[in-house]
Parts: C-alpha cells; sequence; structure tokens
C-alpha cells in the first residue's frame, strides 16, 4: 500500500492489483461497519487505487494502515444481481473470432460467469465488472462508436460493463438489456456498486 494524503482530508491508497483493491475495500468497508475505522465521508474504490474523503487525520490513518494485515476479499455469500441480456451484439461473432470459438459458446461463458463489480466510474451507474479468465479479455475496438445504445453489454480488457445511457464508446458489444442501471429515484440509485456480485442470465437464442 502506497498511502498519498490528496488536500486536507482525502487519502489516496495505491495497490498493484485489482485483487488488491478489492481486499482493502472490503476490509475498509468492514471496519468502517464495526466502529474500528476513523469517521470518513467516502471509500472510493477505483482500477489500482481505494479514495477516503472527509478524514479528520488522513496522516493518523497513514500510520495505522502499515500495522494492518489486510486478508483477501471475503467470499459474498449475498444473492447476485441477475441482469437480464439479449445476447444480440453487432461485436458478438468479433469476440467470437477472438475467443477463437463460436456466439453460442460466448453466451455460454459470458453468462456462466459470476462477476463483481470492481469499481463504478465513466458515467452514473456503470460498473467495471471483473470475473473473465485473463485469456478471455478481448481489446476495444479501433474505432470507437460515436453513439452506444443505452443498456449496451460491452467488453472491453478485462471488464464487462453496461451503458447506463447512451454515449460514445470504443468497448465490443455483445448484447444488451432492459435493466435499469441508474434511477435517481431508487434507493440506492445504482443497481451496481462495489463488490456486489453480478450474473447475466441469457433471453431467446444467440445470434
Amino acid at each position: 500500500m502506497r498511502p498519498l494524503p490528496v488536500g486536507e482530508h482525502g487519502l489516496l491508497i495505491e495497490l498493484d492489483s485489482a485483487e488488491e483493491v478489492g481486499a482493502l475495500h472490503a476490509e475498509l468497508l468492514r471496519r468502517a461497519a464495526d466502529g474500528t475505522l476513523p469517521p470518513v465521508g467516502e471509500i472510493v474504490p477505483a482500477a489500482r487505487t481505494v479514495f477516503l474523503d472527509g478524514l479528520a487525520d488522513p496522516r493518523g490513518l497513514i500510520a495505522e494502515l502499515a500495522t494492518w494485515d489486510v486478508p483477501p476479499r471475503p467470499a459474498d455469500d449475498r444473492p447476485a444481481v441477475e441482469i437480464p441480456v439479449r445476447y444480440d451484439g453487432p461485436d458478438l461473432a468479433d469476440v467470437a473470432a477472438l475467443w477463437d470459438t463460436t456466439p453460442e459458446e460466448v453466451v455460454r461463458r459470458h453468462s456462466g460467469t459470476t462477476f463483481h463489480v470492481a469499481f463504478c466510474g465513466f458515467a452514473p451507474g456503470f460498473g467495471y465488472l471483473t470475473g473473465l479468465p485473463e485469456p478471455l479479455h478481448v481489446p476495444r475496438r479501433d474505432t470507437p462508436r460515436t453513439k452506444v445504445p443505452v443498456g449496451s453489454v460491452a467488453l472491453a480488457g478485462p471488464y464487462t460493463g453496461v451503458y447506463p445511457r447512451s454515449s460514445p464508446g470504443g468497448w465490443q458489444l455483445i448484447g444488451t438489456t432492459d435493466a435499469v442501471l441508474w434511477d435517481p429515484r431508487r434507493e440506492p440509485a445504482a443497481l451496481l456498486t462495489p463488490g456486489t456480485r453480478v450474473r447475466f442470465v441469457p433471453l431467446g437464442a444467440a445470434r
């Protein structure tokens, strides 16, 4: 862990891997819940960092972090969020070629994986989901689309994501869903939050 003070009340902790981020995020939440973490306003994980804001004494927490033994992220026994998907994306065949398999097998592998929300960003409600093994990681498209439809299920690098609104994007589109990823009237507004388990449930046949 490489903790860096940010302003008067923030602390950015750099780590070497997404697994370490997940473990530290879980440990911070556990300590916050049992009252052994100093009061904090927000705990925000990212790809290789965890940011804490609203700390009264960030440097005091830096000294405390040096004594921590952070265990691996515990298994999550909460039911997974299920997202129904029509595997009808325009890049499904391209992903099948990259995986050296068929579109039907892409559907089977993707829907057979339990994902975890590693962190959120890009747009309200957009979660970066990990779970696919490294041989199934795919590059972004050479030419991004100027408009990706809302509800698009997409792959890029180690991540799966669902576009909560229409926007430009360069990810590989393999399907669509009607699930509402972001609703300000809902509590919480985001369907997917860091640490949530996610399963994709196929609707109909693969194209």
